[in-house]
């Protein structure tokens, strides 16, 4: 059965939080886009906002890496620390709970790639858990990777550059794109859909069964908002 169709927009909705991961974060004017926005940072990725003089909100996780740096004691306020100590999740799991108590949905993710490949693998698998509650958004290299569950239309600049990646197996077709989909069938280990174009800024997706990750140009400062 076809899924209903949403329309996905930029332009009117900005994100709640920004959850920055332990790894390598963008540089400091990319933060400055995002001003009085929240900013939860998993356990060590603290440390390297605080080297950018740039102050995190809160810090989640286990803390083992936090704890150990001196520049731990530049946050002051205890309360902004949030230990977790179980160790059946992973920080950004973590991460992604606490936002959740404290009503952020609109997520904007830096620093996805875990540093390690188990790490970025699990990341994703955490990623799309969640995505099916939240409003989640990665950001790397100027790109936005979008979890997509559900039928959708968009506008795009023709010329842009659109990867879909299927969860784990996608029945698709598509519309404004140089390499259409017609009832097809992407599947990891057999068939992706990475680096396609869009050939007209009417861009659409049906998903038959299934779900995607997308990829399109970054859309500063404004968070993907679905409308039905």
């Amino acid at each position: 059965m076809q899924k209903r169709l949403n329309k996905i927009t930029f332009g009117k909705k900005r994100f709640d939080a920004i959850i920055c991961l332990d790894t390598k974060l963008p540089g400091k004017p990319i933060f400055s886009k995002f001003p009085e926005i929240p900013l939860l940072a998993a356990d060590g990725a603290a440390i390297k906002l605080i080297k950018m003089d740039i102050m995190p909100d809160f810090v989640v996780g286990d803390l083992d890496t936090f704890y150990t740096n001196p520049l731990s004691a530049s946050i002051s306020d205890k309360s902004k620390i949030i230990k977790e100590t179980e160790q059946e999740t992973n920080d950004f799991e973590k991460v992604l709970r606490f936002a959740k108590k404290k009503g952020f949905n609109k997520l904007l993710v830096f620093g996805f790639h875990g540093g390690e490949l188990e790490h970025t693998l699990n990341n994703w698998s955490v990623l799309m858990r969640f995505a099916r509650e939240m409003n989640l958004c990665i950001y790397d290299k100027k790109r936005y990777g979008i979890p997509v569950f559900n039928s959708f239309t968009m506008d795009l600049k023709k010329g842009e550059l659109v990867s879909l990646l299927p969860q784990q197996r996608t029945l698709l077709s598509t519309k404004g794109l140089k390499w259409e989909l017609k009832n097809e069938i992407l599947e990891l280990g057999r068939r992706e859909g990475a680096r396609n174009i869009a050939v007209t800024g009417n861009f659409g997706i049906t998903i038959h069964e299934g779900s995607l990750l997308l990829f399109i140009d970054e859309r500063f400062p404004y968070a993907p908002d679905f409308e039905v």
